[in-house]
Formats: C-alpha cells, structure tokens, sequence
C-alpha cells in the first residue's frame, strides 16, 4: 500500500481506540471530570503525564529546531528536561498535598483571595491557549502531508475528535487515551529513529549510534564545506546570554505549566504523585534522548539527497513533491544553473525547508518502509491531540470551577458545574481552532511563549506559596501580574511589531525568565511591606511542608471576607 492509504489505516485504528476510550471512560460528575475521581495508577499517570507534556513541539518540532540550530538547539532538551525534574521534585508532590483541583484553586486558597484566583485564571488561560496553538497547528500539517488535504481541514478534523474524548469524558477520559496515545507516539518515534541509526552508522540504538559513530564528524564537514558553521559549534545561532535565558524560561516554564500540574491532582495521594512523577520521567528521556540523533540523522540525509541535484531529480522524489505541495517544502533555482543548492545566505539559498517537517518526512528521506512513514504521522497525531485535550481542560476547570463555581455560582449542582465544565471544552476547541489555523510561529517556538508566560506568572508564587509563610496576597497578585504583563507586552512587541530585543539581545522566547525574576522580586517586596497572612494560612504552609502522605483537610478560608 501507498503511504497515504497506511497513513489513512493506522490514523482511523488509532482514533477508534480514542473515542473507545473516551466513550468508556464517560463520567457523571465533577470530581471525575476535572481529576478523574483521583483514581489513577502511578505508571498509568506517569505515561498519561508524558503524552500530555511531550506535544507536538517535542515530537514534530524540536528535533527539527535542533536540526537547524545544531548545539544551539540543545535549550530545548535542556529547558523541558530540566524542568520536569524541578517540576518533580520542588512543586508537584506539596501540591498534591494540598488537595485541589487546579492552580487557580491552589493560588485562590494559598492566598485567601477571589483577585488573586482571578488573575490565576487569566493566566492559566492565556498560557493554555497559546500552547494549543502549536498542537492544532502541529495536527494540521500532519493531515496536509499525509493525507493530502488542507492544512484547515486538517485542523478541524482534529478538533472533532479531541471534543469527542475530552467533552465525555474529562480528566478520566483524557487520561487513559492519553495513556495509549504514549504508547502510540513513543513507537512511532524509535522504529524510524533505530532504523535510520542502522543506515548511517551501523548501530541500532540511536544514542551510541549519534555518540560513538563517525557521523557528527561527517556532517561537520558538510556544513562547513557549504559555508554554515560546524553542526556542534555553540552559540552560532543564539548568544550565549540568550541561550542561558531561553533554557531557564523553557526550565521553570514546565514548572508552571497548569495542564500539567493538574495530573498529580489525578493520583490517590502525594506518594502516587511521587512515583508518578518518576515513572514520567522515565518515559520522556526515551523520547528526548533519541531527538538529537534523529535531528543530526535527518539534517545529514536532507542535505546529501537535495543539495546540488537538480530541480528534475528532486522533484522525481515522491516525499519532495507532496511536501512542496503543503507550502512547507520549496525550492528556488535563483542563479539559473538548473541545480539547486542550500547556503547560509538567504540572498542564494534555493532550498527552503519548514523547521516543523524534519521529523515526519526523515522516514521518506531515508526511504523506510510505508507503513513506518504512516506510524510517524500517527503518533505526530496522537502527541499533539494528548496535548490539547490536557489543556483544553485546564480551560474549561479554570472558568467552570475556579469562576463559576468557586465565584459566581458556589450552590451550583452538580449537573450545573458539569454542563458548563463540558461547554467550556467546546468552547475552548473552537478558539483553538482559529489559533491552529492562524499561528503565530513555529510548533516549538509558539509553545516556548507559553513556557516563558508561565514563568513569568505561576513559578513564582508557586514556589513562594509552598515555601514560604510570609508570602502574602497582594505580593501574589501584584508578582503575577507584572511578571504576565511585562513578559506579554515583550513578546508581542518583538514577534508582532518588529520592536529590537532592546533587553541585552533577550529574545522573545527567553524572556520570560526576566519575567519571572521581575515576579519574585515585586511578589517578596510587596508581601514584606503589606500585613503578614492570616495565623490559618501561615499554619496550612507548615503543614504542608510536613512530610505525609494525605492532603491536608482544608478549611474554608474565605476569599470572600478577606480579600
């Protein structure tokens, strides 16, 4: 069979086992929609947790970044490893304790205060769409290869069946499709990576093969000999300070990510969190020890199959073609000597390549099987659909139960609480929609913003909530909303309206960390120089520092009398 019709076969098989599951996992009430009933197994969350959090950007784009960036791109590995670990050991265990649903309600509670939760909200939001921007966009270009349509209407067909899981059956259902969606993106990334491994270096683990083999070496001399710098020069691409500031915005950027704090609110206690939290980690490293090898594989068989051939031979090539035809793919015989040829210059180059392609057209480069190509285009699908459903619930949560309920509506029924819980997720899909079909980037750099708002907005007060008593609300929402205002405003001005990274040559997407400094910084001033938190609130902090292993039974505090 063709690719295509391999694609269209393992697509429909795969999205069957998700509606199944959505449809199976279908709950009635709120505590099963928003945490799945806290109910979830340490190594089902552990691999649910890495579907959520390794999203189209990592599957599709970061090893295509890293392709192009060479050294320079390892801020992504660095970034969203790093951060999970900081994640895992500093936030996610105390918070469990708490015994919340959101991290609204962690900061609404925290800080004893409707504003505070508010501005949490806003932030949870904000972060929450701008991520799922890369993952509709992420589903669209894999619908506009590999099934030959258009980028939109691949959107869309995404967009039905994330609403299908995720409005039956929440937090539950998303989990266990997340679970087999792991499962999917995770073969599908290592059959190709292993394969090619064998082809160019005769090693079929892909981490000794890029490590111990002649190929780095190889590439270097090919790069230099077209006039790029070395593959493994550092900070050819990015400064020096700008890669120190992209990694630890990329870093304490996962530490704030909400969609997925939210999965240790889905074990039955802090010691589950614990576990699940290393069986996570377990799972990614595979994924994210194997990109570098597939960006340097693919960046090595690219070059060699396009440079200097002619516009005759690539196009012979059936991958080339239909590449071409989604937009992504272009070649330009500028000097007219019917070859074409990839430079540094942007002035001769001919050959221009989209960054988000390297990783689902590698297999067709290097010539793999069909129903390999296909298995990567359905496990690009799966990671990114994991994704947007983990934060399309993080919206939906955050206005149903954070607002609704916890503000406007706090006798609303259960039924009540549900319905708009479930119609915040259709609403949620439908400006995710317009975002996929509109992005403002790249897969990877339009989750990089999302990393660097969350930064700049939750790190702080996370981390000052848990560890220290002395925090206060007004230093929490004062924080959050300097550090999302000044990280926002930076961001739109550089990537929208052309304005110089006038911050020491920060870019857009390591701003955040300047963000998140600003945060602390106001969140500890402001709190010292403002009356000290109630004794109930400085109590519930030491305790929840306390080693146990049970959340910790929560008064009502009282946002509406104290703030």
């Amino acid at each position: 069979m063709s690719v295509e019709a391999w694609t269209t076969v393992l697509v429909i098989l795969s999205f069957i086992v998700y509606v199944y599951i959505g449809w199976h996992s279908r709950v009635k009430d709120t505590k099963g929609f928003f945490v799945a009933s806290q109910g979830v197994p340490s190594i089902a969350n552990g691999a649910a947790t890495a579907a959520d959090w390794m999203s189209a950007a990592s599957f599709i784009s970061m090893a295509g970044l890293i392709s192009f960036l060479g050294y320079d791109g390892s801020i992504y590995l660095m970034g969203w490893t790093g951060g999970y670990v900081l994640l895992a050991l500093l936030l996610a265990p105390y918070l469990r304790k708490f015994g919340k649903y959101t991290v609204p309600d962690f900061v609404g509670d925290r800080y004893y205060s409707r504003t505070a939760r508010l501005v949490a909200v806003v932030a949870a939001i904000f972060i929450s769409l701008t991520y799922v921007a890369g993952q509709m966009r992420g589903v669209g270009i894999v619908f506009s290869r590999f099934l030959q349509v258009d980028i939109n209407t691949g959107v869309i067909i995404g967009m039905v069946i994330v609403a299908f899981f995720a409005i039956l059956g929440g937090m539950k259902g998303i989990t266990w499709t997340q679970v087999a969606q792991y499962c999917v993106l995770i073969i599908a990334y290592l059959i190709p990576a292993i394969a090619i491994s064998v082809l160019l270096t005769n090693n079929p683990i892909p981490q000794l093969g890029f490590t111990f083999s002649d190929i780095m070496e190889r590439l270097n001399g090919i790069q230099v000999d077209l006039g790029f710098a070395e593959y493994t020069q550092p900070f050819t691409n990015k400064s020096m300070l700008d890669v120190l500031f992209i990694t630890i915005a990329l870093m304490v950027g996962t530490a704030g990510l909400p969609h997925v704090i939210v999965r240790f609110y889905t074990v039955p206690n802090v010691r589950a969190a614990r576990y699940s939290a290393g069986w996570a980690l377990l799972f990614i490293a595979i994924l994210y020890t194997t990109a570098p090898a597939i960006a340097g594989f693919a960046r090595y068989n690219l070059i060699q199959t396009l440079h200097n051939n002619t516009i005759e031979e690539v196009r012979q090539l059936d991958w080339a073609t239909k590449w071409e035809n989604t937009g992504l793919l272009a070649f330009n015989d500028k000097n007219g000597d019917g070859k074409i040829q990839l430079t540094p210059d942007t002035e001769t180059n001919e050959i221009t390549i989209d960054p988000d392609i390297i990783v689902l057209s590698t297999p067709e480069v290097a010539q793999l099987a069909p129903w390999v190509i296909a298995l990567v285009a359905a496990g690009g699908l799966a990671a990114a659909l994991s994704t947007a459903s983990g934060l399309l619930l993080v919206i939906s949560s955050s206005v149903a139960h954070d607002v609704y309920y916890r503000i406007i509506n706090p006798d609303a029924s259960e039924a009540q609480r549900l319905l708009v819980g479930r119609f915040m997720v259709g609403f949620a899909i439908v400006i995710a929609g317009y975002f996929g079909t509109n992005p403002p980037g790249f897969v990877a750099q339009v989750v990089a913003f999302a990393f660097g708002l969350a930064a700049a907005s939750f790190f702080p007060v996370i981390i000052l909530g848990i560890f220290d008593q002395r925090t206060n609300r007004e230093g929490a929402i004062a924080g959050m909303i300097v550090g999302l205002v000044f990280t926002t405003i930076y961001i739109i001005g550089v990537k929208f309206y052309q304005m110089p990274t006038w911050f020491f040559g920060v870019s857009a997407e390591g701003i955040g960390t300047v963000g998140m400094v600003l945060n602390f910084i106001v969140t500890w001033i402001v709190s010292r120089l403002t009356p000290a938190p109630p004794a109930e609130i400085q109590q519930l902090v030491e305790s929840l520092r306390t080693p146990g292993n049970e959340p910790l039974p929560l008064a009502d505090i009282g946002e509406e009398e104290l703030d």
